[in-house]
């Protein structure tokens, strides 16, 4: 007898955990995840129930519909896990993301599925097809599926060991949050709406959060040396010292993993599969890295420092939690910029328009207000629509809340095949405002992270049309993802764009050109420097995946690293890598964003700076990258859109623009 299957249809009711009760009641999560691991079961009973010969019709289609399945419940649980309201319902989100990571491990080790599909025979499939199997199959066999049934158990084990680690991480991360208390002193050089959201008490202090709305501009704008090192300290250690120890754990079974499958490190393991390919060639990037930004970073710091010796002559150095202070006091005097001045034109509403605007034009796509239902009443969500037709939906969950995560990030929510599921995604972020009373003044840095994140969310529902759900949205080379996010950023350099929602909130003044090629001017100021952060954040990610754990001084080796590769003091006390979030994501691989920015930058050059939005790139692009989802390797894209591989040309020119503009001499 057939084991029936149930397939997700674009109106399945089964498609959100929330309609369901998941996003108020731990029951429900519950009840609604086991739903679909059940169906993600029955599928693969059904795939190892086909008899005769197999194809990708009567056999991959099957293990898609499981992958679909399982990626569902995965995509909302970790939502949820992030997002909801609800600590009990966060808690029960946490344990059904380790209870389908059990599923997916078991998946990845059983061999019966694995010969499955290695039998099928692919005559006359299409190339996206065969993709879909050889990288499948790839994975199956980095996995381990061919060790012995012992020590697949035991592999399994691990990777369930090191899913629950990093829940554990990521959690402490989320609900670790401080506060510090301030004088109405040390707040001098905060903005005056700033000042407006934090009261003074009877006591004469003021209470500030860990959360990046009150964190960022106090790293930015506070005269108080004092108060910029509290919340340094308090930022940076969120979630220590009970993630130390998480950490080590982790990166112990992870070695553990590589081991068992033969390979000399973490390192090593997760890269094999990427389009980087080993530790190796990632130091060799690491390398070029290093030699173009080293001398564009030195002269930073010098002309930094020799400016803050002259308006504070005792000053010696200038240490890790002044950097962002005295860059913004060049940038004011150097550049007659003060991206203060620029907050009052990017009010939270207008920067979420001329996002929606922007991606609408490049993209040939209309975004309609929705009253689907989300998680939490502060979701807007968004319906997608070409040609008349829906083709996905997005949630913006946009402003901090009580235990909710407090990072800025892209999520799938629904994974889109072709005749099947809509695509959906969520953006989560932490951009100030959204009670009501506050505007919500970003800083021209909170634009360009918008337009970062919306960049994600383009390529989940524009890539959620393939004919596979495995090859649907994000699923491309880990270490491809972040062109698209990377790529759309640029976009905020548009002088004519940025005047289309550019707006003073109270008088409505399109913000001025001249302004705009002061603040373009000042932001290209500092680029060797943030070049040098994320070669600091990489090399630290790759070396902690790239060694014996057991040897393993968490605080020697992040010093030691910060020392050699940045310029500011290092402060004593800072524990970076117990929130360093991104090393239960990416692991090793962290050097993804600098390596995608090379890429992006060479992507956005082939447009027409006369006319961004309109030229005949951006139509390209959607064809050749974003639709494309996983259907291609990201090496394969890459040249379909250049026509060649890509150069690191732009990357240099956009690295020592503010060389080639010549920086100013200060008297």
């Amino acid at each position: 007898m057939p084991v029936e299957t149930v397939a997700l249809a674009a109106s399945s009711p089964d498609l959100h955990a929330w309609e369901a009760g998941g996003a108020q009641s731990a029951g429900a999560l519950a009840a609604w995840v086991s739903a679909r691991l059940a169906a993600h079961e029955a599928a693969l009973a059904a795939l190892l129930a086909v008899e005769g010969s197999r194809t990708p019709a009567n056999s991959l289609r099957l293990y898609d519909e499981a992958i679909q399945h399982l990626g569902l419940a995965g995509a909302q649980a970790g939502v949820l896990n992030s997002v909801a309201a609800d600590k009990g319902v966060r808690d029960q989100a946490q344990e059904e993301a380790q209870r389908i990571a059990m599923a997916g491990s078991a998946l990845s080790l059983n061999r019966a599925v694995y010969e499955a599909l290695a039998a099928m025979d692919l005559e006359g499939a299409s190339p996206a097809t065969r993709h879909y199997v050889e990288r499948t199959l790839l994975g199956y066999r980095l996995a381990g599926v061919d060790k012995d049934q012992a020590t697949r158990q035991r592999i399994q084990a691990l990777h369930e060991k090191a899913t629950r680690l990093s829940l554990e991480f990521s959690r402490n991360i989320q609900e670790g949050g401080k506060t510090i208390e301030a004088t109405v002193a040390e707040l001098d050089g905060l903005p005056a709406d700033y000042l407006d959201r934090h009261p003074v008490d009877a006591e004469g202090k003021v209470t500030l959060s860990t959360d990046q709305p009150d964190m960022q501009p106090v790293m930015t704008f506070a005269a108080s040396a004092a108060l910029r090192e509290r919340m340094f300290l308090a930022y940076n250690t969120r979630a220590y010292p009970a993630n130390q120890q998480i950490l080590l754990d982790l990166l112990t079974t992870r070695q553990e993993i590589a081991t068992v499958l033969g390979f000399r490190s973490w390192a090593d393991f997760a890269t094999a599969d990427q389009m980087m390919g080993s530790a190796a060639n990632v130091r060799t990037f690491l390398a070029k890295l290093d030699e173009a930004s080293r001398e564009g970073a030195l002269r930073e710091h010098e002309l930094i420092l020799d400016f803050a010796r002259r308006r504070n002559p005792a000053l010696q150095a200038i240490d890790i939690t002044s950097r962002a202070f005295w860059y913004e006091q060049f940038r004011r005097s150097a550049f007659s910029f003060d991206s203060q001045s620029v907050r009052p034109y990017f009010p939270y509403a207008q920067v979420e328009a001329g996002v929606l605007q922007t991606a609408a034009r490049l993209f040939k796509i209309e975004f309609r207000p929705s009253a689907a239902p989300a998680w939490h009443p502060a979701v807007s969500v968004f319906e997608v629509f070409e040609g008349g037709r829906m083709v996905g939906r997005f949630y913006l969950d946009m402003h901090p809340r009580e235990g909710k995560d407090k990072w800025f990030s892209a999520a799938p929510i629904v994974i889109g095949v072709r005749d099947g599921a809509m695509p959906e995604a969520a953006l989560i972020c932490n951009f100030p405002g959204g009670d009501g009373e506050d505007p919500g003044l970003l800083q021209y840095s909170d634009v360009v992270t918008y337009f970062h994140e919306f960049g994600h969310l383009m390529h989940a529902i524009l890539g959620g049309q393939t004919e596979w759900a495995g090859l649907s949205g994000f699923a491309t080379e880990g270490d491809f993802i972040e062109v698209p996010s990377q790529m759309l950023e640029e976009f905020f350099r548009d002088e004519s764009l940025l005047q289309s929602f550019a707006k003073h909130y109270q008088t409505g003044e399109v913000l001025p050109v001249e302004t705009i090629r002061k603040m373009k001017l000042a932001g290209a100021f500092g680029r060797a420097d943030w070049v040098r952060s994320q070669l600091y954040y990489t090399t630290l990610s790759l070396d902690l995946h790239d060694q014996n754990p057991a040897a393993l001084d968490l605080d020697a080796t992040t010093k030691r690293l910060y020392e050699g590769l940045q310029p500011w003091t290092w402060l004593e006390g800072n524990r970076m890598y117990a929130s360093f979030g991104h090393l239960t994501g990416y692991s090793s691989n962290y050097y993804t964003y600098a390596f995608d920015k090379v890429i992006a930058l060479d992507f956005f050059a082939q447009f027409d700076p006369e006319d961004l939005l309109g030229c005949d790139a951006g139509a390209r692009y959607r064809t050749e990258v974003l639709e494309q989802g996983g259907s291609k390797p990201g090496r394969a894209m890459v040249r379909a859109f250049l026509g060649r591989e890509e150069e690191f040309a732009a990357f240099s020119r956009w690295l020592n623009e503010e060389f080639e503009a010549g920086l100013p001499v200060l008297g």
